[in-house]
């Protein structure tokens, strides 16, 4: 794990960069605090980023794939679309993305799942080159928050591209390469942000993926009347709209920027 980071002589524990890394398998969380961002980095290719997210103040409110899917009219999630709460607020938007395509419908990867495509190993025997899965490495994370397999919901899939024949039968297009790709979430309200590099359900490759995701959080620039997101769609100018009515008791009140 490793941390960039800027320093002076009155708090030598400044941060204004944060930089780690995961490889397939492995989990984590962190509060994203309004303003910040988060650039994700599939350094080696074929990597799938699961992800969760929950108001840090209210644990029941969470990520809404649906809602978030039909109120932008989309199936792929990419730059310009923001990531719904269950109370149409918006925990992020997507400030910037050279893959394209990320997935919001499939879910996750079970342990019973994974054994049957790639062998049963555990940590016990085989330590970090063991076979994680996404269900109980979210799992993981929730426990750290007082939260449990009832608080699971629809997870998207960054990195994940999904594809589907003239039946409608879905599968993950193997042809889509995301090697050095990255996506940047811009946090418009405080967000715990639980995530997971455990392969994607429907990959069905010969051997567990190996990949490496960097992970790089940072200050976000202030939202403007012409920002990309903010005008991509009317419904997130009404997001955006909730949120400013979320913030407003608040000392950090912000309110929508108008239109030119």
């Amino acid at each position: 794990m490793n941390a960039v980071c800027s320093s002076t002589h009155a708090d030598v524990l400044s941060l204004d960069h944060y930089r780690t890394e995961l490889r397939t398998g492995q989990h984590w969380s962190l509060t994203m605090r309004r303003g910040t961002q988060m650039t994700l980095t599939d350094l080696t290719g074929g990597a799938n980023v699961a992800m969760l997210m929950h108001n840090p103040f209210n644990l029941l409110e969470r990520y809404n794939a649906p809602d978030t899917l039909k109120c932008q009219h989309t199936f792929k999630l990419t730059r310009g679309n923001c990531l719904y709460s269950d109370m149409g607020r918006i925990f992020c938007s997507i400030t910037a993305d050279s893959f394209g395509w990320h997935d919001s419908v499939c879910g996750n990867s079970h342990a019973e799942q994974v054994a049957a495509q790639w062998g049963r190993r555990d940590y016990q025997k085989v330590r970090n080159d063991w076979h994680q899965n996404g269900y109980d490495a979210f799992l993981v994370e929730l426990a750290k928050y007082g939260l449990s397999r009832a608080d699971l919901a629809a997870n998207l899939n960054l990195f994940s591209k999904v594809i589907s024949d003239e039946a409608g039968n879905l599968a993950l297009d193997a042809s889509a390469d995301s090697r050095d790709c990255q996506v940047t979430l811009r946090f418009e309200m405080d967000t715990l942000v639980l995530l997971h590099t455990c392969p994607h359900p429907l990959d069905r490759r010969a051997e567990y993926p190996l990949a490496q995701v960097q992970i790089d959080i940072s200050r976000a620039a202030a939202l403007t009347a012409d920002d990309y997101c903010l005008n991509f769609r009317p419904e997130n100018r009404r997001g955006f709209h909730n949120n400013a009515l979320y913030h407003f008791a608040n000392p950090g009140y912000y309110a929508v920027p108008s239109a030119q």
